[in-house]
């Protein structure tokens, strides 16, 4: 059973008016190089391809090949995000690094990345909040820059979920993929727009319906259950941060959920009574992606002409634990020539 929606939305009192705000510099992706196709999981599983469509709208996703190292893949966006932003890795204060599949329990990801791009002046730490970690590691960011603590920050979602994909279970088979996505956030004195209030939510008494155990590391779930939660939560939570920034969810110019199941996406136009042209829809080329997902779904809708400097967008995850996120923020840099 789903418990009952929150009502009471908190709102940044009208009185306080942040003097520094974050903002959006650049963005980068990376995707490993294999493509899997629906016909290679229906051949292990002994689904038929078109069945995989039905239930989830995923057609292809990426593996990383054995060997291969997050904090690499990671790399490859990070370093597309700062030239997006023309910034160097030396000034950068703080990397945060989003992911649930790091190669080993100790050392985390973040560091090595850091070490990877010559980030000899940062801090770096993961985030750990599964499919929400990248919107969660986007809210710590943005807290930075506000405060003063900081006044460039590296925020990478990557994961390498094939390796922890049971291929015997037709009920998960089919839906990870592996993938990274970063922006460079920075702030701007004065800056009106931007980031906005992140609302942040879980409920750990959930967290056996999706899980990985440390024995074998391979992804359990209760499909049909974390379907409702995650229509249910992110519904809320989109609603809440737009109350947070004062904005009307019909106004808005592109809608980014974490990109789970075309199910899920589906549910969620239907629910908030949504336009379908501004849901963003990449899960059919990219798989769940997990803490990736919207980066990576970011990196698309600039592609396809669907993110500009000034648009509002709204961004909102649930996933294991469970932990959901959400935010609107104001695409660019006012400043920047």
């Amino acid at each position: 059973m789903i418990p009952s929606e929150r009502t009471a939305v908190p709102v940044a009192d009208p009185a306080f008016r942040a003097t520094t705000g974050a903002v959006i510099l650049g963005l980068g992706t990376a995707l490993p190089a294999e493509v899997v196709t629906n016909e290679e999981i229906a051949a292990i599983t002994g689904v038929d391809p078109a069945w995989i469509i039905k239930r989830t709208g995923i057609r292809e996703r990426r593996r990383s090949a054995p060997g291969d190292h997050l904090h690499d893949l990671a790399a490859v966006a990070a370093r597309a995000a700062l030239a997006d932003a023309r910034v160097d890795a030396a000034d950068l204060d703080l990397i945060l690094v989003a992911t649930c599949s790091s190669d080993e329990i100790i050392p985390h990801t973040a560091p090595l990345l850091a070490n990877e791009l010559g980030a000899v002046n940062a801090g770096a730490l993961d985030v750990g909040a599964a499919c929400s970690g990248w919107v969660s590691a986007l809210a710590l960011a943005a807290a930075m820059l506000e405060s003063g603590r900081a006044e460039r920050v590296l925020v990478v979602g990557a994961e390498m979920l094939a390796r922890h994909i049971d291929y015997s279970d037709r009920k998960t088979a089919a839906i990870f993929g592996d993938g990274a996505g970063a922006v460079l956030v920075g702030a701007r004195s004065g800056a009106a727009t931007g980031v906005g209030p992140t609302l942040l939510g879980a409920d750990g008494s959930l967290g056996p319906l999706l899980y990985a155990e440390r024995g074998d590391g391979l992804i359990r779930m209760d499909g049909p259950e974390v379907f409702r939660h995650a229509v249910a939560r992110m519904s809320e939570s989109a609603l809440g941060a737009c109350a947070q920034a004062g904005v009307d969810i019909h106004d808005l110019d592109l809608l980014v959920f974490h990109q789970a199941n075309a199910r899920i996406l589906q549910s969620l136009v239907e629910r908030l009574d949504l336009s379908p042209e501004r849901v963003l829809a990449t899960i059919d080329e990219h798989g769940n992606t997990s803490a990736a997902s919207i980066p990576l779904a970011l990196g698309t809708a600039r592609d396809r002409g669907l993110l500009a400097p000034g648009h509002r967008v709204l961004l909102a995850a649930f996933g294991a634990g469970f932990t959901w996120a959400a935010t609107v923020v104001t695409w660019g840099d006012a400043d920047a020539s």
